[in-house]
């Protein structure tokens, strides 16, 4: 899967089935060249453009599910 495919995919907790967003950055291990963690950032952009919010950083591990709209994912977001 390409990252364009993957960052165009909804985020979705399924602790409480709130979307986080849409995936906007990832970290991979260089030399096997798999994710480690995705990122999604807080809030909309607007608000993430003149507040300096901490985007939120999924572990690989909690991913569930890769479907081929949405990614769910079991975290506990405060």
């Amino acid at each position: 899967m390409l990252f364009s495919e993957l960052k165009c995919k909804e985020v979705i907790n399924i602790k409480d089935c709130r979307s986080l967003g849409k995936v906007c950055d990832m970290e991979f291990d260089e030399r096997t060249g798999c994710i480690h963690k995705i990122i999604v950032p807080r809030g909309n952009k607007w608000e993430n453009f003149f507040k300096c919010r901490e985007d939120i950083v999924i572990c690989f591990r909690d991913i569930k599910q890769i479907g081929p709209d949405i990614i769910l994912v079991d975290i506990c977001v405060d």
